[in-house]
């Protein structure tokens, strides 16, 4: 595919710049909270004082007739899946810069940071259908590519079905990954496939917000247009109680998603287009790290 001038200028300014954000430090943080995720079975070996019971191989033992453990050790190489939502709604952004753009910057950072640490980094794009998948490989030439069709996808479907998303990455990706999630949300019907890929992997969900998703300013009658059913409706956001309505709509709705990741313990932050993109993620990481330290 020939690519835009523009669009050109556009990965390489977000290659740039997610490699100048991609630090020693921030790259030691990402291997240190989501290292031992895999567990490879080494061997069995004669129980000794100090193994953890649980690790009984109970089959050796009643053939040696004494206790053996199982061994495992720890696998060093993850696989990063990055499932994002390229549906009409993701190209939209009142800060000069849309949520798609957004999302692909956040992408090249958490792919530059899984090359750096020798990763393998997978891709699937998703509407309201699998509309791409580049399958998990290395190389910062794997991760222009991964870049670039983020940023250059014209997405064929009109909605946004994430369950349709997560069935795919459940079927295609056997073995645990760590699987970031970006997408706006402006969903429905996505709760058990999500349960059920958070149960198999390390799942992460990243919201990408934009300001007028949140709050309307006061600019007196305009017409909004759905990017994904195409209806449109005028509104009066010169009225007060109007606007007041619309963000208490949205406080709900956000309260409720933030609700059930809890309940269900998946790991989510937001990401929005008017701030940066790494400074979310840093704080994510934090997080995780206290999280662990007081298991």
């Amino acid at each position: 595919m020939l690519l835009s001038n523009k669009i050109i200028q556009q990965i390489r300014h977000i290659e740039l710049k997610a490699g100048r954000l991609v630090t020693d430090a921030l790259a030691g943080e990402y291997v240190s909270v989501f290292r031992g995720m895999g567990m490879e079975f080494e061997k069995v070996r004669e129980y000794g004082p100090g193994d953890d019971v649980r690790t009984l191989d109970w089959n050796v033992t009643a053939r040696m007739n004494a206790p053996y453990v199982k061994v495992f050790r720890e696998e060093r190489e993850l696989t990063l899946m990055l499932v994002v939502d390229v549906s009409p709604s993701q190209a939209f952004g009142s800060t000069g810069k849309f949520k798609n753009e957004t999302a692909a910057e956040l992408a090249a950072v958490l792919a530059f940071l899984a090359t750096k640490n020798n990763d393998k980094v997978g891709l699937i794009l998703f509407s309201d259908h699998v509309e791409h998948f580049i399958p998990p490989k290395k190389g910062r030439s794997h991760v222009w590519r991964i870049i670039r069709q983020i940023l250059t996808h014209q997405a064929k479907g009109k909605t946004t079905a994430m369950k349709e998303a997560l069935d795919y990455f459940n079927s295609v990706c056997k073995r645990k990954s760590l699987c970031f999630l970006l997408s706006d949300f402006c969903t429905e019907n996505y709760e058990k496939a999500l349960k059920m890929a958070a149960h198999r992997h390390e799942l992460v969900c990243v919201q990408i917000k934009d300001p007028r998703e949140q709050e309307l300013p006061s600019s007196g009658l305009i017409t909004l247009q759905d990017a994904e059913t195409g209806q449109s409706l005028v509104i009066d956001t010169g009225d007060r109680s109007f606007r007041k309505a619309f963000l208490a709509h949205v406080q709900e709705d956000e309260k409720k998603r933030l609700e059930f990741f809890r309940r269900h313990k998946i790991d989510f932050f937001e990401v929005n287009t008017l701030g940066s993109t790494v400074v979310p993620l840093i704080q994510y990481i934090n997080r995780r790290e206290r999280r662990l330290k007081m298991r």
